[in-house]
């Protein structure tokens, strides 16, 4: 593990791919769970709909009841400090796109550069497009992506209000 910056205070890091059906299972679903209510609580009072204290939608259960099993076709990779998981990324890969799908980081853990190590872990391979789309509200992680190179292209997403972001893959000579 490397402290990020050595910076004094800076988080001990290390980033590595999750072991979701054995001891990172329980852990990525609460950093899942946690990243959808905090979601929707902000979907709530961005663009109204369900109350701040709402249930979570019925279709996100699989995502915190069985990580493994919803996550099969996926990579996950987890960040961790001092032994404690506090951040993940979800990348879904097809024959022409690499999406990232989920990428949170515990609240104790932020500015600490843990979202930038997650994000140079999803991008770590750059074979094809990295897409993602991000809540036009959510200025920090805007920034963080352009920082690493990704561009606003046309929306393919119906939900107003989210922005697509690509990165281009790497050109090989």
């Amino acid at each position: 593990m490397t402290p990020l910056d050595g910076a004094p205070g800076a988080l001990h890091l290390s980033v590595r791919r999750a072991d979701l059906s054995g001891p990172d299972g329980e852990r990525v679903s609460q950093l899942v769970e946690a990243y959808l209510r905090q979601t929707e609580r902000e979907k709530a009072a961005q663009i109204g709909g369900a109350s701040l204290d709402a249930a979570l939608p019925a279709r996100y259960r699989s995502e915190i009841d069985e990580p493994a099993t919803a996550y099969e076709d996926s990579v996950v990779h987890v960040a961790e400090s001092d032994g404690e998981i506090v951040g993940m990324v979800v990348v879904q890969t097809n024959s022409t796109t690499r999406e990232i799908k989920r990428l949170w980081v515990a609240p104790r853990a932020r500015g600490q550069r843990v979202g930038s190590a997650l994000l140079d872990a999803a991008t770590d391979l750059r074979d094809l497009p990295v897409r993602l789309t991000v809540w036009d509200w959510r200025d920090d992680a805007i920034r963080l992506y352009r920082a690493r190179g990704f561009e606003t292209v046309a929306s393919w997403e119906e939900r107003p209000r989210l922005v697509c972001m690509q990165l281009e893959p790497e050109r090989t000579h």
